[in-house]
């Protein structure tokens, strides 16, 4: 056979895989995300990805997500089946600051918060040390009204910040986040670890650089640093990647914040956010990311089947307030690691 031999099929089936769908970074809902739409009726979206993972990873680093529309997705078995089609490393919903239930192995509902309340945009699971790189949504039923998934892309939210406001973050350790499993107020420590064994629980927060304390006989509270700003292990672009804000007590809705804090003292607070040196986060930084988040949000409306892939470390999200019906599917793959720690230098040498 010859060269020219094996090469033709192989070009034949990248236009023909190109005729079947229209990529579109400008539409009404773009340049976040970009849009694939199937151009075909019942096309496969696990076989349309696995002959073209390449452009839709083109496409999620340029745009930082991608929407694969018009395909024929119609419930959590197909959503799984693309899934593998993207990624060989599906990942489980561990250090949970959320209630999710499994739907099929490696797909969760999105988030079970009540649907009279906003969640603010964040980046899946950047306070743990590892993180998926990319996070999956799928519509198996659209909202009623309401209930779209706003995306902010990351690098252009650090762009807006002043430098010394990304300064202040880095010379002052990055961000704390300290959480409280209170029963009835929180999420338990046995859901959000996954196990009843407090033993279990400490081991895991000693790999994972968590101070745990526990407080009497059901409260477990924690404690740990991470960065504010990462980069992307493709790209290398520094990013904007953190709960700093979605975790900070006001962040909640005015009255279930004031609430909290008259109900409860700073330091058994379900959530909060410090700089990483356990200094408070002003009221103008506070306002500062909330008003950088705004000016780069962009967000559709959700149709059945629709399926988003959002670059994780290049794009927060969020959940508008709906009426149900309202049904997303979510899976998370392709995990990434913080480095680990550098050990301390060596002592300087003391002067005579």
């Amino acid at each position: 056979m010859t060269e020219q031999s094996r090469v033709a099929p192989a070009i034949g089936r990248r236009r023909r895989d190109r005729s079947l769908v229209d990529v579109r970074p400008d539409w009404p809902g773009g340049p976040l995300p970009a849009l694939v739409e199937a151009t075909v009726p019942d096309l496969d979206l696990a076989a349309w990805l696995a002959g073209n993972r390449d452009t839709v990873d083109e496409l999620a680093r340029r745009h930082a997500a991608v929407l694969l529309r018009g395909f024929a997705v119609a419930g959590p078995a197909d959503f799984r089946a693309a899934m593998a089609a993207l990624s060989g490393d599906v990942l489980s919903y561990g250090e949970r600051s959320s209630p999710r239930s499994e739907v099929t192995e490696g797909v969760y509902t999105s988030t079970e918060h009540p649907a009279d309340q906003p969640i603010v945009l964040h980046n899946e699971q950047s306070y743990t040390l590892n993180w998926p790189l990319r996070i999956v949504f799928f519509c198996e039923t659209e909202p009623a009204a309401g209930g779209r998934t706003p995306l902010a892309d990351s690098r252009r939210v650090l762009a807006r910040l002043r430098p010394e406001t990304v300064a202040g973050f880095e010379r002052r350790g990055g961000v704390c986040y300290q959480r409280n499993y209170l029963p009835g107020i929180s999420l338990s420590w046995q859901t959000a670890f996954q196990t009843d064994s407090r033993a279990e629980v400490e081991a895991y927060c000693a790999r994972a650089r968590i101070e745990a304390q526990w407080v009497g006989e059901e409260q477990l509270r924690t404690r740990q640093v991470r960065p504010a700003v990462r980069e992307h292990p493709v790209t290398g672009e520094r990013t904007w990647f953190n709960h700093a804000l979605f975790f900070h007590v006001t962040s909640l809705p005015d009255e279930v914040s004031a609430g909290l804090r008259r109900a409860l003292a700073e330091e058994d607070l379900p959530y909060q956010t410090a700089y990483g040196d356990g200094t408070p986060i002003g009221a103008d930084v506070l306002a500062e990311l909330r008003a950088a988040y705004a000016a780069e949000t962009r967000s559709f409306p959700w149709r059945r089947g629709d399926v988003l892939l959002v670059e994780n470390m290049l794009a927060a999200h969020a959940r508008e307030p709906f009426t149900p019906p309202r049904r997303i599917l979510t899976a998370m793959s392709d995990p990434v690691s913080a480095p680990p720690r550098r050990p301390p230098g060596p002592a300087s040498p003391r002067r005579p």
